[in-house]
């Protein structure tokens, strides 16, 4: 007669404090959940699964319209080591790293311009919008302008200077020498303009309190830029340098609308050469094995910025 009040009593105080617990976290915990879910289904099935499909179908000989054969590393030992197709992946591997020397440039010219832009002069808001306007404008529609500029006949822009200069005109993006560098010159001024808004932020949340201990302690501008400006600057650095390396790798529009990997594949990156494969050859298994490898090299290349770079950013 004694048990029954006593497990009544344990089951009415678990019940008590299974209400107490989804009161103070369960609710809340399940609400966000829910909230979240959406974003989690579109990213697992956009995103996730994709990324993971990519590593099987690099196993695979897949070449539509036939049917895929499971082949193992066979996809990437033709890449690295076979006849016909290694020459035109290294090929590529250099285009991307010659293609990445735009990042350091960029870096460059975006901190030189915020420094400029930072100080208090009449009309300088005008100054930041016009270079931050070629970032949110469409990098197609910024590449068929470029493509006018560039063109190889004494119409375009850049010869039409050349031939009042009394100097030859150039074939520009015609020219396997001079390709990539245009190419770079067009990334660099499309991408500055957010650049420098990042640096522009970075440099406004210095406290002025340090510059003006400077003067009185009689540093000059070439001082204060070495030893707060910079220093101070680091983790912004920082940030500009890991997601302008990430973006040259997987640059994909300018190439594809000014030069679709030519002159001579000398601007085919692993990107390029990548939709090639995929969408020009229908040779899905290879193109996988590419998409891992460009992958793989984003993440070693972002490990290696974090290991080495990241000791010198000053947090504080």
């Amino acid at each position: 007669m004694t048990i029954q009040p006593a497990a009544q009593t344990g089951k009415a105080d678990r019940r008590a404090s299974l209400r107490s617990w989804w009161r103070r976290t369960g609710e809340e915990n399940v609400s966000a959940y829910a909230f979240l879910l959406p974003s989690l289904v579109i990213f697992a099935v956009f995103t996730f699964y994709p990324a993971i499909f990519s590593i099987f179908a690099s196993l695979l000989r897949w070449n539509l319209p036939y049917k895929p054969i499971f082949i193992g590393f066979q996809n990437y030992s033709e890449l690295f080591t076979g006849e016909l197709t290694s020459a035109v992946f290294w090929k590529s591997v250099f285009a991307t790293g010659y293609f990445s020397l735009g990042v350091p440039i960029n870096l460059f010219i975006s901190l030189s311009l915020a420094l400029m832009l930072n100080q208090r002069l009449k009309g300088v808001g005008l100054f930041r919008t016009a270079f931050f306007l070629p970032t949110i404008t469409s990098t197609t529609a910024i590449s068929i302008v470029w493509i006018w500029l560039y063109h190889p006949a004494d119409y375009g822009l850049f010869n039409t200077l050349l031939l009042k200069l009394g100097l030859p005109i150039q074939a520009w993006l015609r020219d396997p020498a001079l390709a990539m560098p245009c190419l770079i010159l067009m990334g660099v001024w499309h991408g500055m303009g957010y650049n420098i808004i990042i640096f522009l932020a970075g440099l406004q949340a210095i406290p002025r309190e340090l510059y003006e201990a400077a003067e009185i302690d009689g540093a000059g501008g070439l001082s204060k830029l070495r030893w707060i400006t910079w220093p101070l600057l680091s983790p912004t650095t920082f940030y500009i340098l890991v997601i302008g390396v990430i973006n040259s790798l997987r640059a994909f529009t300018e190439i594809d609308v000014m030069t679709q990997g030519g002159p001579l594949s000398v601007t085919t990156t692993l990107a390029y050469y990548l939709y090639q494969q995929a969408f020009q050859s229908f040779r899905l298994g290879e193109a996988s094995a590419v998409a891992v490898i460009l992958f793989a090299l984003l993440l070693l290349l972002t490990l290696i910025q974090f290991r080495l770079v990241e000791k010198r950013v000053h947090y504080d």
